[in-house]
């Protein structure tokens, strides 16, 4: 965080000194403690699904860390002449998705504010040598994704009426999907560099993980999976201003490369703010099909997206 000061102690294993999903902090020599928040305003009209899918997004910070969620506190602004029984429709959503991760809702706090906005606080627990964080990158090692995008393109066309309810329940039951099987598969197979995709988009998560580190995620983009009909909203224009900033700041950083013959509203999508995304692995080419057949049998859909390289940022192959 430029233009601010941070004390270093020798715990704090992961801080602010480089970009990661949660904080770390060692605790002995076999636990530390790993910590993360993340709340926003409603994206779908459920207060349930919508209460639910926050949760599901702000522990998957945790999982993203190859940790596990013990606890959580609750964070709201909610407006004073909103309905009680739909504020504790959402509260009951992120109830109930902690309590499916095997942890639990121990308290919160709550203000008063024009705008829904929901979200918690996850407290976990990790081994200090088993920490998966972004940049530990080796070339050859192949790069996998366990979730569809275009949660962003899907909401925002939902907004405006015009997506098939199908596609809008393929991309609420994404979002609702933890990513504690992920994870947990993931670390199983030795994976030691590991992320979700959220804001950022694909691209901006990519760029985050090959910073500095001498490395070029190649990706391609026949490889990459979508939610349904999302490639034609994106094609029709039908996409979220979030996508569009994220696009701007990127290529402006000259570190992203694209085939001639790939389709920019395609391109698009590798830039689409994603809530409740998968994970993003690299691991070696000799454990990739190992941990794809390993993921389908826990309902997990891991594809294998590209591989890392020689170079810088991120190329895209047709």
């Amino acid at each position: 965080m430029n233009g601010l000061s941070f004390e270093t102690v020798p715990n704090l294993l992961v801080g602010t000194a480089r970009a990661d999903d949660a904080a770390v902090y060692k605790l002995s020599a076999t636990q530390a403690l790993v910590q993360t928040v993340d709340f926003f305003p409603p994206i779908v009209d459920d207060p349930y699904d919508y209460g639910y899918i926050a949760a599901v997004n702000a522990m998957s910070d945790i999982y993203a860390m190859g940790a596990v969620p013990t606890f959580a506190l609750a964070i709201a602004a909610m407006p004073s002449d909103l309905p009680v029984a739909v504020i504790q429709r959402i509260m009951q959503g992120g109830i109930d998705a902690v309590q499916r991760a095997g942890a639990v809702v121990a308290g919160g706090h709550t203000i008063t504010d024009p705008e829904p906005k929901y979200g918690l606080c996850v407290t976990g627990l990790v081994h200090p040598d088993h920490i998966a964080v972004k940049s530990q990158l080796i070339e050859g090692h192949c790069v996998l994704l366990s979730k569809p995008l275009g949660t962003g393109i899907i909401t925002t066309a939902a907004m405006r009426d015009c997506v098939e309810q199908s596609a809008f329940d393929a991309a609420v039951t994404s979002m609702k999907q933890l990513n504690l099987m992920a994870s947990k598969t993931a670390i199983a197979h030795n994976v030691v560099c590991m992320t979700d995709v959220t804001g950022f988009g694909l691209i901006g998560h990519l760029l985050e993980m090959t910073k500095e580190t001498g490395l070029c995620a190649e990706i391609t983009m026949e490889y990459i999976p979508m939610l349904p009909t999302v490639a034609a909203l994106a094609a029709a224009g039908v996409v979220p201003g979030g996508l569009q900033r994220n696009r701007t700041l990127y290529e402006s950083q000259g570190l992203v490369q694209y085939d001639a013959t790939i389709p920019s509203s395609l391109i698009d999508i590798l830039y689409d703010p994603q809530t409740s995304g998968g994970l993003l692995v690299t691991l070696p080419a000799a454990e990739c099909d190992s941990l794809i057949a390993a993921g389908a049998a826990l309902g997990v859909t891991y594809v294998h997206i590209g591989t890392l390289k020689a170079g810088v940022g991120v190329s895209v192959l047709p």
